[in-house]
């Protein structure tokens, strides 16, 4: 695939990374294709071209309406994420088992079916057939499905993304509109590269255009590698908010939420704590390399959208 103007599916292309993607590959040109099973909504921003998409509606977890979605399709951008991710709810079929592995693997063979000549797949740091936990071996069995599609792919592992409309700091961000502090789970000392999610959009379009990047996999990560606790009062400092950070044992909420799995759609699970403590440290000597750009620094990033007066900051 070149550079010349391309029509581009994007599966997810409502979600927070997906709708970065679909932006920018729209910005330069290409036909852009949302799959969703939620349309016409797309992200939290309103920066898209007008008249930039077409809505098809997708579910992966229905196979057979997959084949009718990609028809005309040259290329598929993966970036898949269940309802309230990481939150697993299995009576809803909300899980990482049903919607990153099995989902990716139903898209890609529709993708075959369908002539498509070209995969981008979003997977994370830390997918491995043998990672300690389950949503990274989804993540890697998603990726073996990308890898042998016998499609030209690209994989991307990204560390921690974060940019408006994210799920995890904004979410603590926005407690501290009520509360004298914010809270973190755990001690706030686990390691991330974060990563401003409109360079995930603009690294996905850079690899249609570079040959490079051809069955090729990276990890992905800002320019900085910080503690959680850093990344909160980078965001509370550029927000001009001054508010301590209340740190939450992960054993004792890891307890007080396992009653929560009973619930169809749980607020809240043990599992999710893991995942939210995590670190996600990445190497980004093969990405640079490859795909040279500069990536956006925490600060700079977090300013787009929190610093005061500029849109979407907190009030």
């Amino acid at each position: 695939m070149t550079s010349e103007s391309a029509i581009v599916a994007v599966a997810g292309g409502t979600g927070f990374v997906g709708g970065a993607i679909a932006r920018e590959l729209a910005s330069r040109g290409h036909r852009v294709i949302v799959l969703s099973h939620r349309p016409p909504a797309i992200g939290s921003r309103g920066d898209a071209p007008k008249g930039a998409f077409e809505f098809r509606q997708a579910d992966v977890t229905r196979p057979d309406s997959l084949a009718t979605a990609l028809a005309g399709v040259d290329t598929l951008a993966i970036s898949l994420a269940f309802h309230n991710s990481p939150i697993e709810a299995p009576r809803r079929g909300q899980t990482f088992e049903l919607v990153d592995a099995a989902g990716t693997a139903a898209l890609v063979a529709a993708a075959r079916l369908a002539g498509v000549r070209r995969l981008v797949y979003v997977s994370g740091a830390g997918a491995a057939a043998d990672a300690p936990k389950h949503w990274f071996q989804a993540k890697w069995r998603a990726e073996e499905a990308v890898r042998g599609s016998g499609i030209v792919y690209t994989i991307f592992r990204p560390s921690w993304i974060y940019g408006p409309g994210d799920r995890s700091l904004n979410r603590f961000l926005g407690m501290a509109k009520w509360l004298p502090f914010v809270p973190q789970i755990g001690t706030g000392r686990q390691l991330v590269a974060p990563v401003f999610v409109d360079d995930i959009g603009k690294l996905v379009a850079d690899a249609l255009e570079t040959p490079a990047a051809q069955n090729a996999t990276f990890e992905v990560g800002g320019p900085e590698t910080l503690t959680m606790d850093a990344v909160v009062r980078e965001a509370l400092r550029v927000s001009h908010r001054r508010r301590p950070i209340l740190h939450a044992p992960v054993g004792l909420m890891k307890l007080a939420t396992r009653p929560l799995t009973l619930l169809p759609a749980p607020p809240m699970t043990p599992d999710a704590i893991d995942f939210i403590v995590q670190s996600a440290q990445v190497d980004t000597g093969p990405l640079t390399a490859a795909l040279p750009r500069r990536l956006t620094p925490l600060a700079e990033g977090l300013a787009t959208y929190l610093a005061p007066n500029r849109k979407g900051s907190p009030s």
